[in-house]
């Protein structure tokens, strides 16, 4: 839920400033799914939170498609999940001008809903299809109430800004928001698609539904725009567009691994819990060690899953093997991408993940499973190694083949970096999707 009695607390001195318009003329010839002026493309970013540790991905697009011209404004449900002081140039910057939904509690939500009965047939359309939303559940229900209080105050927001159109990271809880809004806002909504949740419980997110809703949807890679299409009628189809993210290869320099003996280091990033596979990890270094091979396991994240993961190293007698750092920022991660003799994720679920592009980018020969969308990413065997989902066994003999191995890993060390420079390289890829804006929205790019 998005929405609680909790955040419904009022904080008014925050809610005018926030809803301020922007200085200039309002524009009503806008194309149907977006909003120009001086021939830009401007248009709302809605995030469940932002900035997020583990989602600098989507502050690196907005700041690479404003650069491009492109007016964006963000508005996030959620606080940062870091503290200012914890926080870089960027990422305060960004947190100074996002609007947050549930910073305005109770007072907002109120503003939001008498701006919305403005138009009472819409507001009572959106009202109607949030309630709807929950079929005969009580409780989601009243999960549809606060999607629709929010999306109100988000109507109200872009209304004061004069956004014409709303694109949302991920198809999950911030996009049932866009969802409720789409129902009584004359706005454009497109969707970027990572997974792979959304495609576990598809009618649970009602994914089909926004699908239908949207005017376009952006797909990371070609597994994600499979299953978009296993979800949709061939009418739909031609709503998807593949854009894969990207990072700045430039950002993560391949390191110069010291000479000097010392344990084989393994680097794992990411949160902590059952999907990413950690587990299995732990395993497969507990056969390494008994084996007599002298490594470490790097943990970086934090998660719902710590506890369990650190009772299974105590259990294992692997304490003095295995490292857990919590939640790092990023220049913290790539110091340890800089330690690092390879890189492993064994996840069980993944869309394209962003840390293996990282790992590659640094020169780190990368371990993963071949799932979902990570073989788009990986060529096994030539980009890294991919094994089977689950099997410690593999995994561990994957890792000893890379210890064993030292042309192989300078040789997949640098082929993975050529592949994200080639492929994955968010310069090109932001120009990538910043050309989809601009030809469905109807302005230059």
């Amino acid at each position: 839920m998005l929405l609680n009695s909790a955040t419904l607390l009022p904080r008014l001195p925050h809610l005018e400033p926030a809803l301020k318009p922007s200085p200039g003329p309002r524009t009503e010839s806008a194309v149907p799914t977006g909003s120009r002026q001086a021939g830009r493309v401007r248009m709302a970013y809605l995030v469940s939170r932002y900035p997020a540790i583990s989602h600098t991905f989507i502050l690196r697009e907005v700041l690479q498609l404003r650069r491009r011209g492109f007016d964006i404004e963000v508005a996030s449900i959620n606080a940062p999940d870091s503290a200012e002081q914890d926080m870089g140039v960027e990422e305060r910057s960004e947190a100074g001008r996002t609007y947050y939904v549930k910073r305005h509690g109770i007072l907002g939500a109120i503003a939001a809903h008498l701006h919305g009965l403005c138009r009472p047939a819409a507001w009572l359309r959106g009202l109607r299809f949030a309630v709807g939303l929950g079929g005969w559940d009580l409780r989601r229900k009243a999960y549809g109430l606060f999607y629709f209080t929010e999306a109100l105050m988000l109507a109200r927001w872009m209304d004061s800004r004069d956004m014409k159109h709303l694109h949302v990271h991920f198809a999950s809880a911030a996009a049932n928001v866009a969802l409720v809004l789409k129902q009584f806002a004359p706005v454009g909504l497109s969707l970027t698609v990572h997974g792979p949740d959304e495609f576990y419980d598809a009618p649970g997110q009602w994914l089909p539904e926004k699908i239908a809703a949207a005017d376009f949807i952006v797909c990371i890679g070609a597994y994600a725009r499979s299953q978009l299409m296993h979800l949709s009628p061939a009418s739909q189809w031609h709503k998807f567009e593949i854009c894969p993210l990207g990072v700045d290869p430039e950002r993560y320099v391949p390191a110069r691994r010291p000479a000097t003996v010392r344990p084989f280091t393994i680097l794992c990033v990411g949160r902590l819990t059952p999907a990413k596979g950690q587990r299995i990890l732990i395993e497969a270094c507990r056969q390494l060690h008994q084996s007599g091979r002298q490594l470490r396991l790097v943990l970086v994240g934090s998660g719902p899953d710590e506890d369990q993961l650190k009772s299974a190293v105590a259990a294992n007698g692997l304490e003095h093997l295995v490292r857990f750092t919590g939640a790092l920022n990023q220049t913290e991660v790539r110091a340890w991408y800089a330690e690092a003799d390879a890189f492993a994720l064994a996840s069980f679920a993944e869309g394209i993940p962003v840390v293996l592009m990282e790992a590659m980018a640094s020169g780190i020969p990368c371990v993963s499973t071949r799932i979902t969308g990570i073989p788009e990413l990986i060529r096994d065997g030539e980009d890294g190694l991919l094994v089977t989902p689950s099997d410690s066994d593999e995994l561990a003999a994957a890792l000893a083949r890379l210890m064993d191995d030292a042309p192989l890993r300078h040789y997949l060390g640098r082929s993975g970096r050529a592949r994200v420079q080639q492929k994955y390289s968010l310069t090109r890829n932001v120009q990538r999707l910043g050309g989809v804006f601009a030809t469905r929205l109807g302005a230059p790019a």
